[in-house]
């Protein structure tokens, strides 16, 4: 198991541009070379690279797959790619891009899937392209005009977004933990909300894969652990096993404090602590 690194990003492009993909869609063309990110203090020359983000959504998931598998073996279930799910707001325009589940299938029933993945990682630093066997780092993200992967407003709101309608799809949603998987820090002005969706319980975690995107300062963690960066691949298989193994339930109402506390104490004259969670629940979602 590997990590992201710039070995990875290296491989992508290699890998596109000898099967399927010309320079000019990895690569701004500039004067002063070919780029993957406009470096700072240079111009884009009126470019825009689109076609690179459908190829580097494609690798991103099947090398998270790839990352994953041995992990859902361990536990005993398969990883698998564009999972498809109506019951909970999973359709084949909106599907999963990575989900545990207990049958290698793309289209498992809800009590199927045990854990989803959303996929947000891109190219973070830069490269310069010589010759398909010469592609050079030149910058990691500070040092380009990009923004990748999780330090895009739009690609974090995409995810949260995503997210919200599975969980609000119904019942069968509950039990299911959402993960958004990235390559990149986050901004600081992000610290406060995902720690926030980790504690409402909308979205369990925005993992960064990349454990050096920079040599300088960057957000490493939140202080209630809603963006982590892992940093090993053993962090990686204990903090997935534990959400597959944890038997989490979400729940979200609005009600007064009465009703709450009329639910409260119905549910603590249940004999276990399991016993009460679940009348707990169940009253909850009437």
């Amino acid at each position: 198991m590997k990590l992201w690194d710039n070995d990875v990003e290296i491989q992508f492009f290699k890998e596109a541009l000898k099967n399927f993909a010309s320079p000019e869609q990895l690569f701004y063309k500039l004067k002063a070379g070919n780029f993957a990110y406009v470096p700072k203090g240079m111009e884009a020359e009126g470019q825009t690279l689109q076609a690179r983000n459908s190829l580097i959504g494609q690798f991103t998931e099947k090398w998270s797959k790839t990352l994953f598998e041995p992990i859902a073996r361990k536990i005993g279930l398969f990883a698998v790619n564009s999972v498809v799910c109506e019951e909970i707001g999973l359709s084949k325009q909106s599907s999963a891009d990575l989900a545990f589940c207990t049958k290698n299938t793309t289209t498992p029933k809800a009590e199927e899937i045990k854990l989803l993945f959303e996929i947000k990682m891109s190219i973070v630093s830069n490269y310069e392209y010589k010759s398909i066997n010469k592609i050079n780092f030149v910058g990691d993200y500070k040092q380009h005009k990009g923004n990748p992967s999780l330090l895009r407003s739009d690609s974090m709101l995409k995810a949260i977004g995503k997210s919200i309608n599975i969980r609000v799809s119904g019942f069968s949603s509950t039990k299911i933990p959402i993960v958004i998987l990235g390559n990149s820090p986050i901004t600081e002005s992000y610290k406060s909300k995902v720690d926030y969706l980790k504690k409402s319980g909308v979205i369990q975690g925005f993992w960064s894969l990349n454990p050096i995107p920079t040599e300088t300062d960057f957000v490493k963690t939140t202080k209630d652990n809603g963006f982590h960066t892992i940093l090993k691949p053993e962090t990686l298989y204990k903090l997935t096993n534990d959400l597959v193994t944890s038997e989490m339930n979400y729940f979200s109402s609005m009600i007064s404090k009465k009703e709450l506390g009329q639910i409260i104490s119905i549910a603590s004259k249940e004999k276990s602590e399991i016993a009460k969670a679940e009348k707990f629940l169940s009253l909850i979602y009437k």
